[in-house]
């Protein structure tokens, strides 16, 4: 007997009740439990009552052989092992090979070796308890992954319900998210500002599953928040990375593309961190592309981080097409990448811009990829602001609303290099009732106000620039150069609120530059000709207020916006 070999229940059928009495008796000097059985048919009655752990089988029984008996005895145990070792005194090859087919595990030839018999019912408890630790760590695993989806359900129930509870379902936006894991790795969430401008971010967390989604609602909280404060794609990129900055483990970061659209300024500015190339594609069939000029968000420290935009003028009409990198890098059977340039090869067959996703996802199929990571694709289509979602107002909390009031700021150079005092400034006429519903108009207005003030008057830019893509681009350039070197200037604005009629009132916005000012009428005149896009604000701003004039040679303007007493 082997000294470590564990007391075992052992099942000894044979019809020879000499062979048998002698088989038990070895058995049981060994130290195990045995139970007996004259012939197949009560091998199975009794393995099927007292589920011993191991069964010596004799092959030669009447009844029921002991080949039978071994696969009702097998089918009987199910998932866990039960060893059968025959007990045979055969030894053509044909014979052995049918032992093994019935389920046999091994043989033992007579006349019983003691040594040799307690070896293989060590070895076959060995195995037996083998077994039986696999399968209960493999339910414990089916457990906790059931936990774990469960888990993942819930957190992403939650998401969904904050990510998409912005502006995606909007009539010009498409969009095919395809997780890789439960949970997408990939982020996207739309939003319209106070003025009409549409937000969009597409961003792609390190890894898959849960671990990936860590940022996903800081982010969605800061960037929903953010933009329906009116913060611009600067402010709100600065406060996402040193979220995550704060939050994320070093090994993980998020690429991401953020971009704003703006109709009536024709206006698309793009912040590209790590992610493949955005596109935009022009109604007339032209393609530009937006390339990753930045590091991922949650890299670098506040301190370091760039928010540096690139703008791009746009038409009613254009698209803005972004993807996430589990579309280039799909592979086939071969290791190759589909690759940016099958894509674009894509982009440039693309007749019908309404077919783009499925033209690319047939160029997959054709390509025979495999996907390897969450795959996303969006495409904005840019439309008039009006046809937008409206933005959601500050709630009514029942309080009394001051309206009888002034207030008067100056922004000079070093504020204006790092500060748009914009959302503030909207903010503070939120709480003035009759003005929520007039929330768009008034950020458009007060956008367009202080950007003629920073841009032509502070910082001297010629607004004729814009007149085609690359002057266009030339003028965005200057404005950021010339932000960062300024040392002098400054922007006043003054805020008047006043009662009027019955229970309404009136807004004055009063708006002065330290520039050298420009010729009101030659630019607005230029606005009449459809100059390219000098003089558009002007046009704007009186179209949204009820009165517009400038002053002081284009210096100083003053706007005014009323509303009505409630009934």
């Amino acid at each position: 007997m082997l000294s470590d070999s564990p007391s075992v229940s052992v099942l000894i059928a044979d019809d020879n009740m000499t062979d048998r009495m002698l088989l038990s008796s070895i058995v049981r000097r060994q130290g195990h439990h045995v139970l007996q059985a004259g012939n197949g048919e009560e091998a199975v009655k009794v393995f099927e009552q007292m589920r011993p752990q191991i069964v010596l089988l004799d092959v030669m029984m009447p009844v029921m052989d002991g080949f039978e008996a071994a696969r009702r005895i097998k089918a009987l145990a199910g998932e866990a092992l039960v060893p059968v070792i025959f007990l045979t005194s055969m030894t053509e090859d044909d014979a052995l090979v049918r032992c093994l087919e019935a389920g046999g595990d091994d043989f033992l030839p007579k006349p019983y070796n003691q040594i040799i018999l307690a070896a293989k019912i060590h070895a076959m408890e060995r195995m037996r308890r083998l077994q039986a630790t696999v399968l209960k760590q493999r339910d414990e695993l089916a457990r906790h992954h059931g936990h774990l989806l469960n888990e993942q359900r819930v957190a992403k129930a939650v998401f969904d319900q904050v990510a998409h509870s912005g502006c995606l379902g909007a009539a010009n936006i498409r969009y095919l998210q395809s997780p890789y894991a439960l949970f997408n790795g990939d982020l996207l969430l739309a939003a319209a500002s106070p003025g009409g401008d549409l937000h969009v971010l597409l961003g792609d967390f390190t890894g898959h599953g849960l671990p990936a989604a860590v940022g996903a609602m800081p982010l969605a909280d800061v960037f929903y928040g953010m933009t329906a404060k009116g913060y611009g794609l600067s402010e709100t990129l600065r406060e996402m990375n040193a979220k995550l900055k704060r939050i994320l483990p070093p090994d993980m970061f998020c690429c991401a593309t953020l971009i704003s659209v703006s109709v009536n300024r024709r206006v698309l500015e793009v912040w590209n961190g790590g992610m493949p190339d955005g596109y935009i594609l022009r109604k007339d069939g032209g393609r530009v592309s937006t390339p990753s000029r930045a590091l991922p968000l949650g890299i670098l420290s506040p301190e370091r981080f760039d928010p540096s935009t690139q703008v791009y003028p746009v038409e009613e009409g254009d698209r803005i097409f972004l993807l996430s990198d589990g579309v280039i890098e799909t592979a086939n059977n071969h290791e190759t990448l589909f690759g940016a340039e099958r894509l674009e090869a894509v982009l440039d067959r693309n007749v019908d811009r309404d077919r783009l996703f499925e033209d690319i996802r047939e160029a997959l199929q054709v390509f025979h990829g495999e996907t390897r990571d969450d795959v996303s694709m969006v495409q904005v289509r840019v439309v008039d602001s009006a046809s937008l979602p409206p933005v959601a107002l500050a709630p009514e909390r029942g309080q009394p609303t001051p309206r009888d009031w002034s207030v008067s700021f100056e922004f000079r150079a070093e504020t204006l290099k790092r500060y748009n005092p914009l959302p503030f400034l909207l903010q503070l006429l939120q709480e003035v009732q009759g003005l929520r519903g007039q929330s768009g108009a008034l950020y458009s207005v007060l956008t367009e106000l202080y950007s003629n003030a920073l841009e032509h008057g502070v910082l001297g830019l010629d607004s004729t620039l814009k007149r085609d893509a690359e002057g266009f681009g030339r003028y965005y350039q200057l404005r950021e150069e010339r932000l960062r070197e300024l040392q002098r200037g400054y922007v006043k604005v003054s805020l008047v609120v006043e009662p009027e009629g019955q229970g309404g009132g009136r807004l004055i916005i009063f708006i002065e530059d330290s520039g050298d000012g420009f010729d009101v009428p030659a630019t607005l005149r230029q606005v009449g000709e459809g100059l390219g896009y000098s003089g558009r604000g002007m046009k704007l701003v009186r179209a949204l207020s009820r009165s517009a004039t400038w002053a002081d040679d284009g210096r100083s303007a003053r706007v005014e916006f009323a509303w009505e007493g409630q009934a």
